[in-house]
């Protein structure tokens, strides 16, 4: 569906973009994904936490099930990769410790950023969120990973563990 997208280009002004013509919702959305994978690619430094939000807002506000994901990171805080580790239901998906650990050691990242959304649209962490992100936290210490955040996505503003000082 990406090729019917109508072309758009950046302005003089950088940071601004062209469109020729009208455009529906769903074109704004892929062309708001696609500048953000550009933004988001392999290499970039995650030095912005409302980048993170932003992308990972796109990839998992609209989905109807749960999904826990990971951008993985190297010591200096650039992108190795995101991937989709786990797929719930409409309200939990099972999250094994083992096989983050796993994943984080095949891309060799020294830092992890964990998200997940919750298809209620309610961002507020539950306890359950809690105990995971402080459960991973001490499987992946044992391997010098770190989490620099865990982001829960609804539909009003992404929740940051991080901020909110649950991580330790």
């Amino acid at each position: 569906m990406e090729h019917n997208i109508k072309p758009f280009k950046t302005s003089e002004t950088r940071g601004q973009y062209q469109v020729d013509g009208i455009v529906t919702a769903e074109e704004i959305i892929q062309m708001a994904k696609k500048i953000l994978n550009c933004r988001f690619a392999k290499g970039q430094a995650m030095t912005d936490p409302k980048l993170s939000k932003n992308f990972l807002t796109l990839k998992l506000s609209h989905l109807e099930h749960e999904v826990f994901s990971m951008i993985f990171l190297d010591n200096r805080h650039k992108v190795i990769a995101y991937e989709e580790l786990f797929r719930g239901t409409i309200d939990g998906a099972s999250v094994y410790p083992r096989e983050v650990v796993k994943r984080a050691l095949h891309h060799n990242a020294a830092a992890l950023i964990l998200a997940h959304n919750h298809p209620s649209g309610e961002p507020e962490p539950s306890q359950s969120d809690i105990n995971i992100t402080k459960k991973l936290n001490d499987a992946l210490n044992m391997v010098d990973i770190r989490i620099l955040d865990h982001i829960i996505i609804g539909s009003e503003e992404p929740v940051s563990l991080a901020e909110r000082g649950c991580l330790s």
